[in-house]
């Protein structure tokens, strides 16, 4: 047997005999961390496993983030076939798959895709909202035994940005806009991914993301986009937005994802933070002496189709550059390995042409292999699908993802006596599901017949405003008048319960003294906020965010500093936490 092939072998040793055994292709194909995908809408599966054959079996690239599938059993196959063909390979080196989050509402191609056959959770600023590191220690847990069960030994998360820009389209996926929270609860979800101590073959490893925390950037607009690559900082707050990384990598996270956005107006290079030597190799590798994989957020090199569009290259401020001097500045800063992008030749080239040295690239080999091993991917090869069936979507599981959006609606406003809506009560519906709702409540298709009028809404955005189809919702924060206009109609006929779907932190003005009730979600079944409206559970969430009053306040805010506008309509940490209510009926 090979040492490297060892299980009883010290990780290190197993490391090195691996390492010299691999030609300088080899090791450019670890660099690598490309999409795949078992085929779908966009793709058959033939052309799947057409690429799958080319990327793994030829060019030897051995980790992917597996985007698309129908459901969780797709997955947990696809990594089969993935590894089936990884170990036909001359060195057989497993393939680490990743993923984005999948255990949300809602899908963007770009951040993360909901996944059938899983337990559904709130967004991450839901799980602030519930506020207990308990809460999400076993959110990540459950996270953690769903993912293995399909072979997913790695995810691209969790975010330890602070959301300090109410208008940043990727604040959802964030603990909320308290550095303290966001710290404490990146912590916890890393502890209940690694499921011990250390990482073993029982972990999910974590991608801390975005290096060196990507909330602030210019007016909200994301990074992704490259009409909008700014990151500011005009309340001079960069170590702030460092804290949460910090005390994710005392707590043990080996990954870190660095982000698309390049400073301005700071003493950091104009680039793009995976280019960025101040950032990366100064305070990242020398100042907070990391020595776990840095891997680029997707796409920095090389353009391709995601989505339905074409994406990248996203390489700010050195746009004039081609892929592969792009690449060895990335390298020469400290960066390990390359999201999206799937051309191992430019490594190559550059170790040829002495650009960079073969002993660089080994240090980066050295961080990925290591990982391998830790997660024991050599001794776990494949999935058992029975067992994949068997407990992802479990019932235990859906309950405990039930149980969290449950509780993470928060009560933002309520009339005495307007809870719970009782049996007989007869609702008109707009936005939500009529099959979600109770059965001891009367639906009617007439407001004017209705006693009571269920509304749900979307945070506001301005359509048009992203260049990628509308994934990142940016702009405004404040409703459209005709929104407003149909909910006074409403509110001229019965009570309003108002219920908001807290994507951004949305300006609520004109809902109060319209709305009877008033709601915030942020990830919750038609039949969850159901439940919470007709007294079978409790609303007992809090705001992992203050509501500004206006987008005035807004826009007078400094993108870089949490809590910063001024006379918010509500507070972080707001919510008329409502006591257990009997519910509609004994046998719920």
């Amino acid at each position: 047997m090979n040492d490297y092939r060892d299980p009883s072998l010290p990780v290190e040793l197993r490391v090195e005999d691996l390492l010299r055994r691999m030609t300088v292709a080899e090791k450019a194909a670890l660099m690598f961390h490309p999409s795949t995908s078992p085929g779908g809408v966009d793709l058959t599966h033939a052309d799947a496993l057409s690429a799958a054959d080319l990327y793994v079996g030829n060019l030897g690239i051995n980790h992917f983030n597996v985007l698309g599938g129908q459901d969780s059993l797709v997955v947990a196959e696809w990594h089969n076939t993935l590894q089936e063909i990884a170990e036909g390979t001359r060195l057989g080196i497993p393939v680490t798959v990743s993923t984005d989050p999948r255990h949300g509402f809602r899908s963007n191609p770009f951040t993360g895709q909901a996944l059938g056959r899983l337990s559904h959770w709130p967004e991450m600023t839901g799980m602030a909202a519930i506020g207990e590191v308990r809460s999400v220690h076993a959110y990540a847990d459950t996270m953690r035994q769903e993912l293995l069960a399909m072979g997913i030994r790695v995810l691209l998360g969790p975010m330890a940005d602070i959301f300090s820009e109410p208008r940043w389209s990727r604040g959802s996926g964030t603990f909320g806009e308290d550095p303290e929270q966001v710290a404490a609860l990146t912590v916890a979800f890393i502890e209940g991914l690694r499921g011990g101590k250390h990482i073993n073959p029982q972990s999910v490893a974590t991608v801390i993301k975005h290096f060196p925390g990507a909330g602030p950037q210019l007016k909200g607009d994301d990074a992704h986009d490259r009409r909008y690559p700014e990151q500011v900082y005009p309340g001079g707050m960069q170590n702030l937005h460092l804290m949460p990384f910090r005390r994710a990598f005392a707590a043990g996270a080996s990954q870190v994802m660095t982000y698309y956005g390049k400073p301005v107006g700071t003493s950091w290079d104009e680039v793009g933070f995976a280019f960025n030597g101040p950032v990366v190799r100064d305070i990242l590798r020398r100042e907070l002496s990391f020595d776990g994989i840095v891997l680029t957020d997707w796409n920095l090199l090389e353009a391709e189709h995601i989505g339905g569009l074409m994406f990248g290259p996203n390489g700010w401020g050195l746009e004039h550059l081609d892929s592969k001097e792009r690449a060895a500045i990335a390298i020469d800063v400290g960066v390990d390995q390359f999201g999206g992008d799937r051309n191992p030749k430019l490594i190559e080239e550059l170790v040829d042409s002495g650009r960079i040295s073969e002993a660089r690239i080994d240090q980066s080999a050295r961080r990925l292999l290591s990982e391998k091993f830790r997660l024991g991917v050599f001794e776990n090869r494949r999935v058992d699908l029975r067992n994949a069936h068997s407990v992802c979507g479990s019932a235990t599981f859906m309950e405990r993802g039930i149980a969290a959006q449950r509780a993470s609606l928060v009560l933002l406003s309520a009339d005495k006596a307007a809870l719970p809506l009782t049996a007989g009560t007869r609702v008109h519906l707009d936005g939500l599901a009529a099959q979600d709702i109770t059965e001891e409540l009367v639906i009617t298709d007439d407001p004017g017949t209705a006693d009571a009028i269920l509304v749900k809404l979307d945070a506001p955005f301005e359509p048009g405003r992203g260049s990628l189809g509308d994934f990142f919702h940016g702009g405004t924060l404040e409703f459209p008048p005709e929104t407003v206009e149909r909910v006074n109609s409403y509110a001229q006929q019965a009570p309003v319960y108002l219920v908001v779907y807290l994507e951004r932190p949305a300006v609520l003005t004109p809902f109060i003294g319209l709305a009877t009730v008033m709601i915030g979600e942020f990830g919750a079944s038609d039949r969850v906020l159901c439940d919470a409206l007709t007294g079978r559970s409790p609303i007992t969430g809090t705001l992992p965010f203050d509501l500004p009053s206006s987008m005035a306040e807004v826009e007078a805010s400094r993108e870089d500093v949490p809590f910063d506008t001024a006379d918010p309509l509500f507070h972080a940490g707001f919510g008329l936490q409502r006591p257990v209510i009997v519910p509609l009926t004994t046998n719920a």
